[in-house]
C-alpha cells in the first residue's frame, strides 16, 4: 500500500459512514469534509474536535500545521508511525484501536446467572446493558444502524463483571437489532478488545491511529 498522495488504508465511504453513525449514538455533530477528511466538532472536556482521515492524505500536514493548541484530535486509517511522519514536532501518539468489520452470525452464549439483559432501540439507536440483581451495571454498549451500516459503539464491561461471557451476549442482543441484512458491521476496537472481537470472527481493515498537541 502506497503511503503517499492520496493513499487510503480504509474505504472512505465506510468510514464516513461509520463516523456519522458514531455521532448520532454519542449525541455529537454530524461530521462534515475537511482537508481530504471529516471534522466532528466534539465539545467535550478534553476535546474540542477531531479530525478522521480514512489514510496518510497529504492534507493532514496542512491541518497540523495550522492546529496550535492542545485538545484537538487528529485521528487516521495506519499506523502511528505514519501519522506521526506526516506531523509538526509537538505531536504525539496516544494510544491506538482497530478498524473492524464482521460479516456472518453472531451467537449469545447463555447469560450467566445473577444477570439480566436489558435491549431498548429508539429510532436508530439501540443501547443494551446487563445488570446484576441489585442493578448494578456490568455491561454496556450502543449500536447505530444507518447508511448500510450497523456500528457497534462504547461496549463497555465493568472490571469487576470480566471474563464472564458478558461482552458476548451484549454483542449479539446488539446485532440482534440489526434491521438490514446488507449492512456491514462495523467497530473501533482498543488493544484490549481485539482478541475478544477477533474471537468472534471479526477482521482488521485498518490499525486506527490518535495524535494530538502536546
Amino acid at each position: 500500500m502506497e503511503e503517499q498522495g492520496n493513499a487510503h488504508l480504509l474505504e472512505p465511504g465506510l468510514l464516513a459512514a461509520w463516523l456519522t453513525a458514531r455521532s448520532m449514538a454519542r449525541g455529537l455533530a454530524l461530521p462534515v469534509p475537511d482537508h481530504g477528511g471529516w471534522r466532528v466538532e466534539t465539545g467535550l472536556p478534553g476535546e474540542i474536535r477531531r479530525y478522521v482521515f480514512p489514510g496518510p492524505a497529504p492534507g493532514i500536514s496542512a491541518l497540523a500545521a495550522s492546529i496550535h493548541g492542545p485538545h484537538i484530535f487528529i485521528k487516521m486509517c495506519g499506523s502511528g508511525e505514519q501519522l506521526l511522519r506526516l506531523l509538526p514536532p509537538r505531536w504525539q501518539l496516544l494510544p491506538g484501536g482497530f478498524f473492524m468489520t464482521q460479516e456472518g452470525s453472531l451467537h449469545a452464549p447463555a447469560l450467566p446467572a445473577g444477570y439480566r439483559l436489558e435491549v431498548a432501540t429508539s429510532q436508530a439507536i439501540t443501547m443494551a446493558r446487563i445488570v446484576t440483581g441489585e442493578g448494578t451495571v456490568a455491561a454496556s454498549g450502543h449500536a447505530v444502524e444507518h447508511a448500510r451500516v450497523f456500528v457497534f459503539d462504547r461496549i463497555v464491561t465493568e472490571a469487576a463483571h470480566r471474563r464472564r461471557g458478558l461482552g458476548r451476549v451484549l454483542i449479539a442482543a446488539l446485532a440482534a437489532r440489526q434491521r438490514s441484512g446488507s449492512a456491514r458491521r462495523v467497530l473501533v476496537a482498543t488493544e484490549d478488545g481485539l482478541k475478544l472481537y477477533a474471537s468472534l470472527g471479526w477482521q482488521v481493515q485498518s490499525p486506527y491511529s490518535t495524535a494530538t498537541m502536546t
